[in-house]
């Protein structure tokens, strides 16, 4: 009896050390505690994000110059490429990868601008910080890098 509750422990231990955390939500960005760049932020004012077995859509709600918009992506969690709709209905492929522990989650995208042919690289990585989303973004292009920090609170 002992070593099967031993064994039992061992399995439940295991299994919770290397689940992946489930980033599922309404999270509305709180400026106050993130990061953010000057005039311009990449990071939405809300993101909801929908994560079930190996896929998650995010849902983000931005605004630019006073426009509000609305971008929808999906990935896979298995590190194959997804291709997706973006800025501009430029095509945005996209591969998203869990660390090692399973406790963060980073999505590497690349796309070209428009008729630029200006391609541009964005990383995201997200994570859970007590009850709160963070996205430490970062973009890279001919025109510059830029980094910031979101962080988020559920709704």
């Amino acid at each position: 009896m002992k070593k099967a509750i031993i064994f039992l422990a061992a399995v439940i231990i295991s299994f919770t050390s290397f689940s992946q955390v489930n980033f599922s939500g309404t999270w509305q960005l709180n400026t106050s505690k993130s990061k953010l760049g000057g005039e311009f932020t990449m990071s939405p004012k809300e993101v909801v994000i929908k994560q079930s077995g190996n896929e998650m859509t995010v849902e983000k709600h931005s605004e630019f110059q006073g426009q509000e918009f609305t971008m929808n992506s999906k990935y896979t969690l298995d590190g194959k490429e997804c291709v997706n709709t973006g800025f501009m209905d430029s095509n945005q492929k996209s591969t998203a990868v869990w660390s090692d522990d399973k406790k963060s989650l980073k999505i590497t995208t690349k796309f070209t601008m428009g008729d630029m042919g200006e391609e541009m690289v964005i990383t995201e990585l997200y994570s859970l910080s007590g009850s709160n989303l963070s996205v430490e973004m970062s973009s890279a292009s001919s025109f510059g890098e830029m980094s910031e920090t979101g962080v988020y609170d559920k709704k």
